[in-house]
């Protein structure tokens, strides 16, 4: 009676947690999608490096010598690079009013910007006096037809991360939400029932919060803190199972915090540690969870013992969805290392704070 009435209650818990479909999303939301991302670095230095190769074989066309070619391809560079980057820094600070337009809407707005940025560059050379007669419209024309080619890039690439984000977020539910992990910890709590009730209930109350956010709708990222306070809720469960043979150590730099991070980052990732370095290991294992500001960036660090192997041998899933998911948040930003040695596994992140 006392078990059915636990696993009533978590199942009602689960229940109360239930995410909103993404398909039950209003028609009008679904239609205003963000795709513009030029602020990431990775997307500048490919915009930069795609308008660049067009003016390299635009020069090609009347240039005679070789120096003639680099004359033209400097001329062209002096309007074609402080045009695209006026369009990307534009489009960047005005993503968020672009985001509200419906998707023609965000066309014809960033094909705008793509004229004006062309007449820009134009009247840099002509300000240089470096053309004449000035070719206002052929630059209106290119500045609209390079933008209209980002735009579509863009465009592909925001469709192209929906289903990649579903894909990872459903292995990533499979990965860390396992049976026998359910089953463990609702025996955990069953058998703290009796002895010490007040610790049974803490036990349910965190692995219901790690159902809430594995079942909450994916939001496009989360604090530092936040994965932080999820990791500490599994290990706190996973304790209960290991007692002393699970050693935790925390570092933590307040002054990473902030950073943001795609969510259900950590959790697969202390869980892998605990599965491959404590689980196996008569005298358990030693988990370190660190991160620190540097700079600009923030490191997150996870290391842990390693001794017998694995009852099961691990796919390494987790590992390549979190590489997955950092790549496409944060695209070159983001940096995701592996270092393993007789003694040790150490996994490293850095991410822009």
């Amino acid at each position: 009676m006392k078990d059915s009435r636990i696993l009533s209650s978590f199942q009602e818990l689960a229940h109360a947690a239930g995410a909103r479909p993404i398909a039950d999303m209003p028609e009008d939301l679904r239609a205003r999608v963000q795709v513009f991302d030029t602020c990431q670095v990775g997307t500048v230095l490919r915009a930069v490096l795609f308008v660049q190769a067009i003016v390299a074989v635009a020069a090609l066309f009347g240039a005679q010598t070789f120096i003639a070619w680099v004359t033209q391809l400097a001329i062209y560079t002096g309007a074609a690079l402080p045009a695209v980057l006026a369009w990307l820094l534009t489009v960047c600070g005005l993503k968020r009013q672009l985001g509200l337009l419906p998707i023609p809407g965000q066309w014809a707005a960033a094909v705008g910007f793509g004229a004006l940025s062309g007449l820009y560059g134009c009247g840099l050379l002509v300000w240089m006096g470096l053309v004449e007669p000035s070719p206002w419209l052929a630059s209106a024309a290119s500045g609209a037809l390079v933008s209209a080619v980002l735009v579509a890039a863009l465009m592909w690439r925001s469709k192209a991360r929906g289903p990649a984000g579903a894909t990872a977020r459903l292995a990533e539910l499979q990965a860390r939400i396992r049976p026998h992990f359910l089953f463990n910890t609702l025996n955990s709590a069953i058998a703290l029932v009796q002895v010490d009730p007040a610790r049974a209930e803490s036990v349910l109350e965190d692995l219901a919060e790690l159902f809430r956010v594995a079942l909450a709708d994916a939001s496009a990222s989360v604090t530092l803190t936040e994965e932080v306070e999820l990791a500490r809720r599994y290990l706190a469960i996973e304790q209960i199972r290991f007692g002393k043979r699970l050693r935790i150590v925390w570092h933590l730099d307040p002054e990473a915090d902030a950073a943001r991070v795609p969510p259900l980052l950590l959790q697969p990732l202390v869980e892998n540690a605990v599965r491959h370095g404590v689980e196996p290991n008569e005298e358990g294992g030693e988990l370190e969870v660190s991160t620190m500001r540097r700079g600009a960036e923030v490191e997150i660090r996870i290391v842990n013992t390693v001794g017998a192997p694995a009852r099961t041998a691990g796919h390494g899933l987790a590992l390549r969805n979190v590489r997955q998911r950092l790549k496409l948040m944060h695209d070159v930003a983001a940096r995701f290392e592996l270092e393993s040695t007789e003694q040790r596994f150490a996994l490293r992140i850095l991410v822009p704070l």
